[in-house]
């Protein structure tokens, strides 16, 4: 299959038309305002990831996250919260590096302008030229064809007025014939000097228009290559990303695999413990067993609550409901 290249495809039949040529300024200037496009992308991400980036560290440092944490699960929350920080900054510089490629992408486009504005200008002052002799070339043919048509009606005059007229008329037929053959002669040399000079700009045109096209396709090449490479540097910087926060989750999870619950217990019981002794149950005392054990001449050492036996529970007689006897005392319900 023959390679398509611009310079076979792009002519007309039409010596003053520009349609080849403004078809391919109208594809370079789409491919130029393309990859403004894509430059203006490029510093909307970096807005994105700074606004991110600075976002999460301010969430690391001003959140509180555990912070009543203690022993190991407090190194952890610690690694995690460094490594939110880490991740915030690592945004940072992501959009700081999304504004330098935005800023490579801004000199290539000026400076394949410029380059650019070199050649339109050269084909532009060609183009007006080459127009302009086109122009001159077609009124100098219309005005030989002109004289040829004067220089004819002037032959059918004398032919035909050859045995009708005086020989002072007749010769006025002949002067005329001949200045018109006189002014036949001078545009026919007028309209071949003209078609002689456009061929030479048509020429020069040509060969111009050849070589415009040769340097516009070079830069359309160019232009796609350096977008194509632009497009997947920049994925590979969001890729390269990804896997450097994932190290420094990788880094939050490696120091979870550290934390033991059993090291946290133990921390918190040894620097926070209170005692090993629980308070003993509050039992149940009788007043009067108490009143009658009460002996102030011979004072004993008091037997500790924990140890006393159960106490004498309290009973009525079956036949005087009015009393109520403990142990040998009396009382008398009024």
């Amino acid at each position: 299959m023959k390679e398509a290249r611009f310079r076979d495809h792009f002519w007309s039949t039409d010596l003053t038309s520009t349609v080849g040529y403004d078809n391919i300024i109208q594809h370079l200037n789409d491919g130029r305002k393309n990859c403004k496009e894509f430059e203006d992308f490029l510093k909307e991400r970096a807005i994105i990831e700074e606004k991110y980036g600075k976002e999460l560290i301010n969430l690391s440092k001003k959140k509180p996250c555990g912070q009543t944490e203690l022993n190991t699960l407090k190194r952890s929350l610690d690694v995690f919260k460094q490594q939110v920080d880490n991740v915030g900054q690592s945004h940072i510089q992501l959009a700081q590096t999304l504004r330098e490629e935005a800023k490579k992408m801004e000199d290539f486009r000026e400076k394949q302008k410029l380059h650019r504005k070199k050649i339109e200008l050269i084909m532009e002052a060609i183009h007006k030229n080459r127009n302009l002799q086109y122009k001159k070339t077609m009124e100098a043919k219309r005005l030989y064809e002109q004289r040829c048509r004067d220089k004819d009606e002037a032959e059918q005059a004398v032919h035909r007025n050859a045995n009708l007229v005086t020989q002072k008329q007749q010769e006025k037929l002949f002067l005329k014939l001949a200045q018109t053959k006189s002014a036949l002669e001078d545009s026919d040399r007028s309209y071949q000097q003209n078609i002689t000079a456009l061929e030479k700009i048509r020429e020069e045109w040509q060969k111009e228009h050849i070589k415009a096209c040769e340097f516009f396709e070079t830069q359309e090449c160019e232009r796609i290559n350096y977008f194509r490479n632009a497009l997947w540097l920049h994925a590979n910087q969001l890729s390269q990303d990804c896997v450097q926060n994932d190290e420094k989750y990788e880094d939050i999870r490696k120091s979870l695999e550290m934390c033991s619950i059993e090291k946290d217990i133990e921390f918190f019981v040894n620097s926070r413990k209170t005692g090993s002794l629980a308070p003993a149950p509050v039992l149940y005392e009788n007043y009067y067993n108490a009143q009658r054990n009460a002996t102030p001449a011979r004072s004993q050492a008091p037997v500790p609550i924990s140890r006393r036996g159960p106490l004498p529970t309290p009973t009525s007689g079956p036949d005087d409901p009015d009393y109520v006897t403990v142990d040998g005392y009396s009382l008398i319900h009024h």
